[in-house]
């Protein structure tokens, strides 16, 4: 798949549909990428795939430890999303989908997805897009360095083989390294190809163990031939890969007649997929450089605060309800944005000078919806100057950090920087929280906030690297 960060920096020309007291001219606009024109997988590397399942399941199955039985053959799996976001992000969705199956055999450009669109490719060499292509969004090359997209199983299943240790940052389609990829077997046979992984991400288990519905398989990467972070989901009827499977179910769905998910997702599906707030435009750098998302949540009084929202799959005639709502419930903003125009991937911005301490929210209304983020601007507590020379150390930090402070730490919690609780202490001991082990944290930046034993309250940027 092929994947081009392209972005229109500034659109003042679209109008505020409905505006009433909104807070700037809006920037932001369409974040494009290119169409895929090349295989997911050369000849040779699939062929080579083939070789590798057949290979596994012979000696599975001589050694009798095959979970499938054509004796016992079920029905065909119905699948649940394979990709969810880590459960310390905080985003309303980490998904969208670029590509479906190719229908129609000629080439090229002669594309037919399941519902009879254009939502997929072929390329002169004659190879049609034989899978469902699915990318994280936003910030891909973020999301991947921080496991925030992960990818777990469709269905339960046999592990029948698993590749890992190549490459990950593939930007262009000259590469010859493999991908990263788990092949699980079904009940029916029917297998499920998981490619493009983040390599050194996949699941511990090995060829032969058994993976439950939803359990972790690995991080979405760029593995393989690729040009940014997404999840090739493939599936074949059985070992002998001469009938792909289409999950989804469509008028122009040649493969198979029923849908193979357990609720299937509509061709489009537009939404909200994050709400935030930062210090400054987000960078979206040259492939594969990871993206300078340049978020937060705590600002000072007066401070200009950057407002986000990103979308996937922006429906025409469609209209953003936007809020910037004050600590004590009442609108600072309260307008409308119309949307003229489709795209698959769209953020837009706008700016505020928030001038009251404490939480405020930012929230945005979209086809029903509703996503609230929360930010906090101003001291954090009047007691936090007690705790005025307490350090956390050392800061960037690996794996262990240590808190030296002449007040007894009572608690702590850290946050991550969509707001989102990831690690609650507390210690009733006389000593009180001196060191703490946070090698479970993905790299990033955390908020700590230290609790003293008469409730003095301070906050610290942590940056784990």
């Amino acid at each position: 798949m092929k994947v081009k960060t392209a972005l229109l920096t500034l659109l003042v020309a679209f109008k505020l549909g409905h505006s009433q007291n909104a807070p700037s001219e809006v920037f932001g606009g369409e974040f494009i990428r290119n169409s895929d024109n090349s295989v997911c997988l050369t000849h040779e590397q699939r062929n080579a795939i083939f070789k590798e399942l057949n290979e596994n399941i012979a000696f599975l199955k001589r050694n009798d430890n095959l979970a499938f039985s054509s004796a016992n053959r079920g029905g065909h799996p119905l699948f649940i999303w394979p990709v969810q976001k880590a459960s310390n992000v905080d985003y309303s969705s980490i998904w969208g989908i670029s590509n479906y199956v190719d229908h129609n055999p000629n080439t090229p450009n002669q594309l037919t997805d399941y519902n009879c669109g254009t939502k997929t490719y072929d390329t002169t060499g004659g190879y049609n897009h034989q899978g469902v292509d699915i990318f994280s969004w936003p910030f891909s090359w973020y999301a991947m360095d921080n496991d925030q997209a992960e990818i777990i199983a469709a269905a339960p299943g046999q592990i029948i083989a698993k590749g890992d240790g190549n490459f990950d940052r593939s930007c262009d389609f000259s590469t010859t390294t493999p991908w990263n990829a788990v092949y699980v077997q079904h009940s029916d046979g029917s297998i499920a190809w998981y490619g493009h992984l983040k390599n050194g991400s996949l699941t511990t288990k090995n060829v032969g163990d058994m993976v439950a519905e939803g359990e972790f398989l690995g991080i979405m990467g760029s593995s393989g031939v690729s040009t940014g972070p997404h999840l090739h989901f493939e599936v074949h009827t059985n070992s002998t890969y001469t009938q792909l499977v289409d999950p989804y179910a469509g008028t122009c769905n040649t493969m198979n007649m029923d849908s193979w998910w357990q609720s299937q997702k509509p061709y489009e599906n537009p939404a909200v997929n994050a709400v935030l707030t930062h210090t400054a435009d987000p960078v979206f750098n040259a492939c594969p450089t990871t993206e300078t998302p340049n978020l937060s949540n705590q600002f000072d009084l007066n401070d200009q605060v950057f407002f986000t929202v990103f979308l996937k799959d922006q429906e025409p005639g469609t209209s953003l309800n936007l809020r910037i709502v004050k600590p004590d419930n009442t609108d600072l903003f309260n307008w409308s944005y119309d949307l003229t125009d489709y795209y698959q991937l769209s953020w837009w911005r706008w700016n505020a000078f928030p001038n009251i301490e404490g939480e405020w929210k930012w929230e945005v209304t979209y086809m029903g919806e509703t996503t609230t983020h929360t930010f906090n601007v101003g001291t954090l507590s009047v007691e936090e100057a007690t705790l005025e020379n307490t350090s956390i150390f050392p800061n960037p930090f690996n794996d262990v950090v240590n808190i030296n402070s002449t007040v007894k730490i009572d608690a702590l919690e850290i946050v991550d920087v969509s707001g989102k609780s990831v690690l609650k202490l507390k210690d009733n001991s006389s000593v009180g929280i001196k060191q703490i082990n946070l090698s479970q944290l993905s790299n990033g930046l955390y908020f700590v906030t230290l609790y003293g034993e008469l409730n003095e309250k301070k906050t610290v940027k942590l940056v784990k690297k």
